[in-house]
């Protein structure tokens, strides 16, 4: 099912359309602030059971993400973070990156690699999926979406191109504009100093 969906004039039904397949362990396309991403519900094991196929990847492998409207998720599924690593996610979000923290056991416990317990954290400055999230009440559990050749990565960023490949293996494609083909930039912050993993659209600025 495609959805097409203005940023700027985002209208409620659609987006209760797209929160209910979510609410029924389906999974979705959809924009952010970056590249297309593929994404379920966190409280979905079916959702998430199907994310993993459709990578052709075992879920412990995923490079998943949880999608949060705002920062008042962190302290469920982070443990406490120092007062320096807040402010500098409260400078940088909502935008274009994600930062590696510490999990909570609220996370479930299959997104924790075997030795480190950590998770991605994202606030995409995307107002469809803050709006998403903030209507299904929890994160989005998150991968980018794109092709792996044998040299690059090639991301998608025509809707109507992400639409005639993949509208047979997801339950819903927002169409919410053309996509970016740069990622975000990565930060760890699971040690004292914040550790640069790879950098992206977002600026290093945030760490001044």
């Amino acid at each position: 099912m495609l959805f097409r969906i203005n940023p700027d004039n985002i209208l409620t039904n659609d987006i209760y359309k797209v929160v209910d397949i979510l609410k029924n362990n389906g999974v979705i396309i959809y924009p952010t602030d970056s590249v297309y991403a593929i994404a379920c519900s966190l409280h979905s094991p079916k959702g998430i059971e199907k994310l993993s196929k459709l990578k052709k990847t075992a879920t412990e492998k995923l490079n998943l993400t949880l999608i949060c409207s705002d920062l008042s998720h962190l302290s469920e599924f982070t443990k406490p973070i120092p007062n320096s690593v807040f402010r500098i996610m409260k400078k940088a979000l909502p935008g274009p990156y994600t930062f590696i923290l510490q999990a909570s056991s609220e996370v479930p416990k299959l997104f924790l690699k075997e030795k480190k317990k950590t998770i991605g954290i994202r606030v995409p400055d995307n107002t469809i999926c803050r709006e998403i999230v903030k209507m299904l009440g929890c994160p989005l559990v998150s991968t980018s979406l794109h092709n792996e050749g044998d040299e690059i990565v090639e991301y998608f960023t025509e809707p109507d191109s992400i639409n005639l490949q993949f509208s047979e293996m997801v339950d819903a494609i927002i169409d919410g504009g053309y996509g970016n083909i740069y990622t975000t930039t990565v930060i760890d912050c699971t040690n004292d100093e914040p550790e640069i993993i790879r950098e992206g659209l977002g600026s290093l600025s945030v760490l001044d």
